[in-house]
């Protein structure tokens, strides 16, 4: 049983981060034992390949290492490593999109989506849904997707989402908004297919993250300072 003197002298993110700065050796690998499951939750949404979503986290990780005295303190670290993470998915599947992808490749990407704890979560009859519905995901362009695996996966607020991706609230809003009408169709189509018109979640609740992007946009208001970024 933790006592206050024991949580009073856990460091947080941000003082490791200073830490590191100042040449602790392990105070770098506590802050991604704390975020590498989430960091590579969505990179592996974003960009449905095992292989290129550990490269991504990979990328980031050192990215952030090197660049941990740049870190100023205007956002929460987790936002921080995020947008760096984020910036890393979408450089690779900016670099990806002009390479052809034959079907069966296609279809073991889209088995690869499904971490084990999900599948046990989806019952056997409607993983097949779930996973053309991963897959629909996937059509997108990568900066509408981006905001979705935010948003409607991992369960962010709009404006934390708007601060990972540096952009306003709105545009994560109009991305989010374009992103599901372009999924609407066929979304819609599976549902009318599988004799059930309830929306279905991939185990997590939004709150907590995975669920399938819904068809209704997000209830999140709020401001938060950023670059400007096309819808």
């Amino acid at each position: 049983m933790s006592t206050d003197s024991d949580e009073a002298s856990t460091p947080t993110d941000a003082d490791l981060l200073a830490l590191h700065v100042k040449g602790d050796p392990d105070a770098f690998g506590e802050i991604v034992r704390r975020h590498r499951d989430r960091l590579w939750a969505v990179a592996l949404r974003t960009l449905g390949d095992r292989e290129e979503a550990a490269d991504a986290v990979q990328d980031a990780l050192v990215s952030a290492y090197r660049a941990a005295h740049t870190f100023r303190g205007q956002s929460a670290v987790t936002t921080w490593l995020h947008r760096i993470t984020v910036n890393a998915c979408l450089d690779r599947a900016r670099k990806a999109a002009s390479r052809r992808t034959s079907p069966v490749a296609e279809t073991e990407r889209l088995e690869q989506l499904l971490e084990p704890q999900e599948s046990a979560a989806v019952p056997a009859e409607r993983q097949d849904l779930y996973r053309q519905l991963l897959g629909a995901l996937r059509t997108l362009p990568e900066e509408q997707r981006a905001a979705l695996v935010l948003v409607d996966m991992q369960g962010y607020p709009v404006a934390e989402a708007a601060a990972i991706l540096g952009i306003p609230t709105g545009t994560v809003k109009s991305r989010c908004a374009r992103g599901r009408a372009r999924l609407l169709p066929l979304v819609t189509h599976l549902r009318a297919d599988d004799g059930d018109s309830r929306p279905m979640s991939g185990g997590r609740n939004r709150a907590q993250g995975t669920s399938v992007p819904p068809t209704t946009g997000p209830n999140d208001t709020g401001a938060v300072k950023g670059g400007g970024g096309r819808a």
